[in-house]
Protein backbone atom coordinates (compact mmCIF):
# COMPACT_ATOMS: atom_id res chain seq x y z
CA UNK A 1 0.00 0.00 0.00
CA UNK A 2 1.47 3.58 -1.03
CA UNK A 3 1.55 6.23 1.39
CA UNK A 4 2.98 9.95 1.84
CA UNK A 5 3.71 11.57 5.41
CA UNK A 6 3.73 15.18 6.46
CA UNK A 7 4.96 16.83 9.42
CA UNK A 8 7.49 13.24 9.74
CA UNK A 9 9.57 14.10 12.76
CA UNK A 10 12.04 11.63 13.81
CA UNK A 11 10.23 8.91 12.25
CA UNK A 12 8.14 7.41 14.57
CA UNK A 13 4.51 7.39 12.88
CA UNK A 14 6.44 6.62 10.06
CA UNK A 15 7.79 3.73 11.29
CA UNK A 16 4.77 2.23 12.56
CA UNK A 17 3.15 2.82 9.05
CA UNK A 18 5.73 1.13 7.82
CA UNK A 19 5.93 -1.78 9.99
CA UNK A 20 1.96 -2.23 9.32
CA UNK A 21 2.69 -2.49 5.41
CA UNK A 22 2.53 1.00 4.11
CA UNK A 23 5.63 2.07 1.79
CA UNK A 24 6.17 5.88 1.86
CA UNK A 25 6.39 7.42 -2.11
CA UNK A 26 6.86 10.70 -0.03
CA UNK A 27 8.30 12.08 3.28
CA UNK A 28 8.10 15.80 4.24
CA UNK A 29 9.61 17.81 7.63
CA UNK A 30 10.58 21.35 8.03
CA UNK A 31 12.99 20.32 11.33
CA UNK A 32 16.63 20.36 10.01
CA UNK A 33 17.28 18.13 12.83
CA UNK A 34 14.70 16.01 12.81
CA UNK A 35 15.51 15.15 9.25
CA UNK A 36 19.63 14.86 9.63
CA UNK A 37 18.41 11.60 12.08
CA UNK A 38 16.11 10.35 9.76
CA UNK A 39 18.55 10.80 6.94
CA UNK A 40 21.24 9.51 9.38
CA UNK A 41 19.44 6.48 9.84
CA UNK A 42 18.57 5.57 6.35
CA UNK A 43 22.42 5.84 5.13
CA UNK A 44 23.16 3.30 8.01
CA UNK A 45 20.57 1.24 5.81
CA UNK A 46 18.05 0.92 9.32
CA UNK A 47 15.23 -1.69 7.93
CA UNK A 48 12.44 -0.10 6.86
CA UNK A 49 14.15 3.75 7.20
CA UNK A 50 16.81 2.99 4.37
CA UNK A 51 13.85 2.69 1.68
CA UNK A 52 12.52 6.14 3.24
CA UNK A 53 12.55 9.33 0.50
CA UNK A 54 12.71 11.24 3.28
CA UNK A 55 13.24 15.31 2.24
CA UNK A 56 13.61 18.68 3.85
CA UNK A 57 10.62 20.32 2.90
CA UNK A 58 7.54 22.72 3.99
CA UNK A 59 4.35 21.03 3.53
CA UNK A 60 3.25 24.49 2.33
CA UNK A 61 5.14 24.02 -0.76
CA UNK A 62 4.21 20.25 -2.03
CA UNK A 63 2.02 19.84 -4.79
CA UNK A 64 -0.18 17.39 -4.08
CA UNK A 65 -2.03 16.59 -7.45
CA UNK A 66 1.18 15.11 -8.39
CA UNK A 67 1.00 12.15 -5.71
CA UNK A 68 -1.49 9.99 -7.22
CA UNK A 69 -3.05 6.68 -6.18
CA UNK A 70 -2.06 6.96 -2.37
CA UNK A 71 -3.70 4.38 -0.06
CA UNK A 72 -3.05 6.80 2.99
CA UNK A 73 -1.86 10.27 3.50
CA UNK A 74 -0.68 10.17 7.33
CA UNK A 75 0.95 12.55 10.31
CA UNK A 76 0.90 14.71 13.17
CA UNK A 77 0.60 18.46 12.45
CA UNK A 78 2.67 20.70 14.88
CA UNK A 79 1.27 19.87 18.71
CA UNK A 80 2.47 23.40 20.26
CA UNK A 81 -0.45 25.78 19.00
CA UNK A 82 -3.06 23.31 21.22
CA UNK A 83 -0.78 21.93 23.80
CA UNK A 84 -1.08 21.84 27.81
CA UNK A 85 1.64 24.49 28.19
CA UNK A 86 2.46 27.64 25.77
CA UNK A 87 0.33 30.42 24.49
CA UNK A 88 -2.39 28.25 23.55
CA UNK A 89 -3.42 30.35 20.37
CA UNK A 90 -4.35 27.23 18.22
CA UNK A 91 -5.66 28.11 15.06
CA UNK A 92 -4.77 31.74 15.03
CA UNK A 93 -1.13 30.37 16.04
CA UNK A 94 1.38 30.58 12.73
CA UNK A 95 2.71 26.82 13.71
CA UNK A 96 -0.76 25.30 13.30
CA UNK A 97 -0.61 23.08 10.14
CA UNK A 98 -4.24 21.81 10.19
CA UNK A 99 -5.40 23.37 6.54
CA UNK A 100 -2.46 22.09 5.16
CA UNK A 101 -3.18 18.64 6.17
CA UNK A 102 -6.86 18.87 4.80
CA UNK A 103 -4.98 20.63 1.55
CA UNK A 104 -3.02 17.37 1.11
CA UNK A 105 -6.07 15.31 1.88
CA UNK A 106 -7.88 17.56 -1.01
CA UNK A 107 -5.15 17.77 -3.29
CA UNK A 108 -3.53 13.93 -3.60
CA UNK A 109 -7.70 12.40 -3.00
CA UNK A 110 -6.00 9.33 -0.68
CA UNK A 111 -8.16 6.43 -0.05
CA UNK A 112 -7.58 7.13 3.47
CA UNK A 113 -5.80 9.21 6.25
CA UNK A 114 -4.34 9.39 9.56
CA UNK A 115 -3.75 12.39 11.46
CA UNK A 116 -2.35 12.47 15.29
CA UNK A 117 -2.44 15.33 17.83
CA UNK A 118 -2.31 16.03 21.54
CA UNK A 119 -5.72 15.23 23.63
CA UNK A 120 -5.90 19.03 24.17
CA UNK A 121 -7.24 19.53 20.71
CA UNK A 122 -10.20 17.77 21.92
CA UNK A 123 -10.29 19.93 25.19
CA UNK A 124 -13.15 22.62 26.02
CA UNK A 125 -10.96 25.40 24.59
CA UNK A 126 -9.97 24.01 21.30
CA UNK A 127 -13.44 21.65 21.01
CA UNK A 128 -14.94 23.93 18.37
CA UNK A 129 -11.78 23.81 16.09
CA UNK A 130 -11.25 19.94 16.41
CA UNK A 131 -15.23 20.07 14.93
CA UNK A 132 -13.97 22.38 11.92
CA UNK A 133 -11.24 20.19 11.26
CA UNK A 134 -13.72 16.76 11.00
CA UNK A 135 -16.40 18.73 9.30
CA UNK A 136 -13.80 20.19 6.66
CA UNK A 137 -12.10 16.50 6.26
CA UNK A 138 -15.59 14.90 5.30
CA UNK A 139 -15.33 17.46 2.53
CA UNK A 140 -12.20 18.83 2.05
CA UNK A 141 -13.29 20.18 -1.54
CA UNK A 142 -15.40 22.83 -0.15
CA UNK A 143 -12.83 25.45 0.68
CA UNK A 144 -12.87 27.99 3.50
CA UNK A 145 -12.84 32.02 2.00
CA UNK A 146 -10.66 34.03 3.09
CA UNK A 147 -13.49 36.46 5.00
CA UNK A 148 -14.94 33.28 6.30
CA UNK A 149 -14.66 32.61 10.13
CA UNK A 150 -14.01 28.35 10.80
CA UNK A 151 -17.29 28.87 12.67
CA UNK A 152 -19.14 30.25 10.04
CA UNK A 153 -17.25 27.73 7.32
CA UNK A 154 -18.49 25.01 10.09
CA UNK A 155 -22.24 26.27 9.51
CA UNK A 156 -21.57 25.77 5.48
CA UNK A 157 -20.08 22.61 5.52
CA UNK A 158 -23.05 20.92 7.96
CA UNK A 159 -25.12 22.76 5.83
CA UNK A 160 -23.99 21.52 2.47
CA UNK A 161 -26.42 18.81 0.79
CA UNK A 162 -23.16 16.81 -1.22
CA UNK A 163 -21.96 13.65 -0.24
CA UNK A 164 -19.37 13.25 1.99
CA UNK A 165 -16.00 13.29 0.49
CA UNK A 166 -14.48 11.28 3.43
CA UNK A 167 -16.04 8.82 6.32
CA UNK A 168 -14.04 10.21 9.47
CA UNK A 169 -13.85 9.23 12.95
CA UNK A 170 -11.85 10.67 16.11
CA UNK A 171 -11.42 9.66 19.25
CA UNK A 172 -8.99 9.91 22.48
CA UNK A 173 -6.43 6.72 23.01
CA UNK A 174 -3.78 6.05 25.49
CA UNK A 175 -0.54 4.74 23.39
CA UNK A 176 0.03 2.20 26.33
CA UNK A 177 -3.30 0.59 25.37
CA UNK A 178 -1.57 -0.21 22.09
CA UNK A 179 1.81 -1.65 23.22
CA UNK A 180 4.02 1.34 23.70
CA UNK A 181 5.90 1.72 26.82
CA UNK A 182 4.29 5.43 27.30
CA UNK A 183 1.40 6.38 29.08
CA UNK A 184 0.60 9.12 25.95
CA UNK A 185 -2.60 10.82 25.73
CA UNK A 186 -3.82 11.58 22.06
CA UNK A 187 -6.23 11.96 19.57
CA UNK A 188 -6.52 10.44 16.30
CA UNK A 189 -8.60 11.73 13.21
CA UNK A 190 -9.11 8.24 11.14
CA UNK A 191 -10.98 8.99 7.10
CA UNK A 192 -12.07 6.40 4.21
CA UNK A 193 -12.68 7.79 1.21
CA UNK A 194 -16.79 7.26 1.18
CA UNK A 195 -17.04 5.49 -2.21
CA UNK A 196 -15.59 2.76 -0.71
CA UNK A 197 -17.97 2.04 1.07
CA UNK A 198 -16.71 1.07 4.11
CA UNK A 199 -17.57 3.23 7.56
CA UNK A 200 -14.38 3.20 9.89
CA UNK A 201 -15.01 2.28 13.38
CA UNK A 202 -13.07 2.79 16.25
CA UNK A 203 -9.68 1.02 17.37
CA UNK A 204 -10.16 -1.14 19.90
CA UNK A 205 -7.13 -1.34 22.55
CA UNK A 206 -5.16 -4.59 22.18
CA UNK A 207 -3.19 -3.68 26.04
CA UNK A 208 -4.37 -2.98 29.25
CA UNK A 209 -3.55 -2.20 33.10
CA UNK A 210 -5.75 -4.99 34.42
CA UNK A 211 -3.60 -7.54 32.60
CA UNK A 212 -0.32 -6.16 33.68
CA UNK A 213 -1.84 -6.18 37.33
CA UNK A 214 -2.75 -9.48 36.87
CA UNK A 215 0.38 -10.92 36.01
CA UNK A 216 1.97 -8.48 38.45
CA UNK A 217 0.12 -9.43 41.52
CA UNK A 218 -2.28 -12.41 40.82
CA UNK A 219 -0.32 -14.83 39.17
CA UNK A 220 3.29 -13.38 39.82
CA UNK A 221 4.62 -14.17 36.17
CA UNK A 222 5.95 -10.86 35.58
CA UNK A 223 8.03 -10.46 38.68
CA UNK A 224 9.19 -14.34 37.61
CA UNK A 225 10.27 -13.02 34.11
CA UNK A 226 12.27 -10.40 35.42
CA UNK A 227 13.83 -12.65 38.17
CA UNK A 228 12.27 -9.93 41.02
CA UNK A 229 10.40 -11.75 44.13
CA UNK A 230 6.90 -10.55 44.81
CA UNK A 231 7.03 -10.31 47.89
CA UNK A 232 9.02 -7.29 47.72
CA UNK A 233 7.05 -5.61 45.31
CA UNK A 234 3.76 -3.79 47.59
CA UNK A 235 0.39 -2.94 45.49
CA UNK A 236 0.61 0.34 44.59
CA UNK A 237 -2.65 2.21 46.97
CA UNK A 238 -4.60 3.32 43.51
CA UNK A 239 -4.61 -0.41 43.00
CA UNK A 240 -5.55 -2.12 45.49
CA UNK A 241 -9.63 -2.22 44.66
CA UNK A 242 -8.16 -3.27 41.06
CA UNK A 243 -6.17 -6.05 42.02
CA UNK A 244 -8.67 -7.46 44.82
CA UNK A 245 -11.91 -7.19 42.82
CA UNK A 246 -9.26 -9.08 39.55
CA UNK A 247 -8.53 -11.97 42.43
CA UNK A 248 -12.31 -12.16 43.34
CA UNK A 249 -13.31 -12.64 40.08
CA UNK A 250 -10.41 -15.15 38.94
CA UNK A 251 -11.14 -14.18 35.28
CA UNK A 252 -8.02 -13.38 33.18
CA UNK A 253 -8.16 -10.21 31.56
CA UNK A 254 -7.80 -10.84 28.04
CA UNK A 255 -5.50 -9.00 25.83
CA UNK A 256 -1.76 -7.82 26.30
CA UNK A 257 0.01 -6.44 29.30
CA UNK A 258 0.31 -3.01 29.28
CA UNK A 259 4.69 -2.59 28.44
CA UNK A 260 6.44 -0.95 31.45
CA UNK A 261 9.74 0.56 31.27
CA UNK A 262 11.68 -2.59 32.81
CA UNK A 263 10.13 -4.70 29.72
CA UNK A 264 11.10 -2.03 27.49
CA UNK A 265 14.80 -1.51 28.85
CA UNK A 266 15.24 -5.08 29.64
CA UNK A 267 18.75 -6.28 28.44
CA UNK A 268 20.09 -2.97 27.83
CA UNK A 269 21.92 -2.43 31.34
CA UNK A 270 22.84 0.77 33.41
CA UNK A 271 24.17 3.58 30.60
CA UNK A 272 28.24 2.69 29.61
CA UNK A 273 29.06 5.56 27.82
CA UNK A 274 27.98 3.69 24.44
CA UNK A 275 26.52 6.30 21.77
CA UNK A 276 23.38 7.34 22.69
CA UNK A 277 23.28 5.47 26.29
CA UNK A 278 25.29 8.23 28.25
CA UNK A 279 24.29 8.94 31.71
CA UNK A 280 22.91 12.76 32.15
CA UNK A 281 23.36 14.42 35.43
CA UNK A 282 21.38 16.78 36.89
CA UNK A 283 17.63 14.75 37.56
CA UNK A 284 16.06 15.70 40.26
CA UNK A 285 12.47 15.56 41.72
CA UNK A 286 10.15 18.17 42.28
CA UNK A 287 6.09 18.68 43.00
CA UNK A 288 4.50 17.45 39.65
CA UNK A 289 7.21 15.80 38.31
CA UNK A 290 8.76 12.74 39.93
CA UNK A 291 9.93 10.54 37.25
CA UNK A 292 8.21 6.98 35.81
CA UNK A 293 8.55 4.14 37.88
CA UNK A 294 10.05 1.17 36.36
CA UNK A 295 7.01 -0.98 36.60
CA UNK A 296 4.35 0.57 34.73
CA UNK A 297 4.52 2.46 30.75
CA UNK A 298 6.54 5.66 31.15
CA UNK A 299 4.93 9.28 31.92
CA UNK A 300 4.80 10.66 28.22
CA UNK A 301 8.28 12.10 27.24
CA UNK A 302 8.15 15.35 27.25
CA UNK A 303 10.28 18.02 24.35
CA UNK A 304 10.90 21.07 25.84
CA UNK A 305 11.18 24.26 24.04
CA UNK A 306 14.24 24.90 25.64
CA UNK A 307 16.02 21.79 26.92
CA UNK A 308 15.05 18.66 28.87
CA UNK A 309 12.43 20.09 31.37
CA UNK A 310 13.56 19.38 34.85
CA UNK A 311 11.59 16.94 36.79
CA UNK A 312 10.65 14.83 33.58
CA UNK A 313 12.36 12.11 31.23
CA UNK A 314 13.47 9.74 34.17
CA UNK A 315 13.21 7.07 35.58
CA UNK A 316 12.74 6.05 39.52
CA UNK A 317 14.75 3.08 39.85
CA UNK A 318 14.06 0.29 42.55
CA UNK A 319 16.27 2.03 45.21
CA UNK A 320 13.95 5.68 44.95
CA UNK A 321 17.06 7.40 43.80
CA UNK A 322 16.55 8.91 40.35
CA UNK A 323 17.82 9.80 36.72
CA UNK A 324 17.41 11.12 33.54
CA UNK A 325 16.23 8.22 30.70
CA UNK A 326 19.53 7.94 28.22
CA UNK A 327 18.49 8.59 24.31
CA UNK A 328 19.13 4.88 23.79
CA UNK A 329 16.43 4.24 26.51
CA UNK A 330 13.86 7.00 25.22
CA UNK A 331 13.94 5.48 22.00
CA UNK A 332 13.02 2.44 23.47
CA UNK A 333 10.02 4.06 24.79
CA UNK A 334 8.93 5.21 21.42
CA UNK A 335 9.39 1.95 20.21
CA UNK A 336 12.55 2.39 17.84
CA UNK A 337 14.72 -0.17 17.15
CA UNK A 338 18.59 0.07 18.54
CA UNK A 339 20.28 0.31 15.79
CA UNK A 340 18.34 3.45 15.10
CA UNK A 341 20.70 6.60 16.42
CA UNK A 342 20.11 9.65 16.84
CA UNK A 343 23.53 11.76 16.22
CA UNK A 344 22.32 15.26 17.76
CA UNK A 345 23.19 16.18 21.48
CA UNK A 346 21.07 14.65 24.25
CA UNK A 347 18.69 17.48 23.99
CA UNK A 348 18.12 17.75 21.06
CA UNK A 349 17.32 14.30 20.77
CA UNK A 350 15.62 14.24 23.72
CA UNK A 351 13.28 17.05 22.07
CA UNK A 352 12.92 15.12 18.64
CA UNK A 353 11.68 11.66 20.90
CA UNK A 354 9.58 13.65 23.20
CA UNK A 355 7.80 15.04 19.77
CA UNK A 356 7.71 11.75 18.56
CA UNK A 357 4.73 9.46 17.94
CA UNK A 358 5.19 5.95 19.27
CA UNK A 359 5.85 3.34 16.94
CA UNK A 360 3.63 0.56 18.59
CA UNK A 361 0.70 3.18 18.07
CA UNK A 362 1.38 4.13 14.78
CA UNK A 363 1.74 0.06 13.47
CA UNK A 364 -1.76 -0.50 15.35
CA UNK A 365 -3.17 2.57 13.49
CA UNK A 366 -1.76 1.31 10.52
CA UNK A 367 -3.04 -1.95 10.88
CA UNK A 368 -6.34 -0.80 11.76
CA UNK A 369 -6.46 1.12 8.63
CA UNK A 370 -4.99 -1.50 6.39
CA UNK A 371 -7.84 -4.16 7.21
CA UNK A 372 -10.31 -1.71 6.48
CA UNK A 373 -8.64 -0.91 3.18
CA UNK A 374 -9.00 -4.44 2.74
CA UNK A 375 -12.21 -4.92 3.23
CA UNK A 376 -12.73 -2.44 0.83
CA UNK A 377 -10.98 -4.30 -1.71
CA UNK A 378 -12.74 -7.60 -1.00
CA UNK A 379 -16.34 -5.87 -1.81
CA UNK A 380 -14.70 -4.32 -4.82
CA UNK A 381 -13.97 -7.70 -5.85
CA UNK A 382 -17.26 -9.18 -4.79
CA UNK A 383 -18.95 -6.45 -6.81
CA UNK A 384 -16.79 -6.74 -10.25
CA UNK A 385 -17.65 -10.44 -9.73
CA UNK A 386 -21.19 -10.19 -9.56
CA UNK A 387 -21.54 -7.92 -11.87
CA UNK A 388 -19.14 -10.27 -14.71
CA UNK A 389 -21.71 -12.65 -13.41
Amino acid sequence: MQSAELFAGCGGLALGMSRAGFQHQHMAEFDQDAVATVLHNKTKGVEHVRDWPMGLQDVREIDWTKLTALDLVSGGPPCQPFGIGGKKHGQDDHRDMWPEAIRAVREAGPRSFLFENVRNLAGPRFRPYLEWIIAHLERPGLVRTSNESHAEHRARLAASKSRKEFNVVWQLVNAADYGAAQIRHRVLIFGIRSDLDVPPALMIPTHSRDRLLWEQYVTGEYWVRHGLRKRERPILQQDRARVEKLRRSNIEPVGSAWITVRDALDGLGEPDGRSNHILQLGARVYPGHTGSPLDLPAKALKAGDHGVPGGENMMVRDDGSVRYFTTREAARLVGLPDDYEFPRSWTESMRQLGNAVPAPLGAAAGRWLATQLDRARASDGLASTRRAA
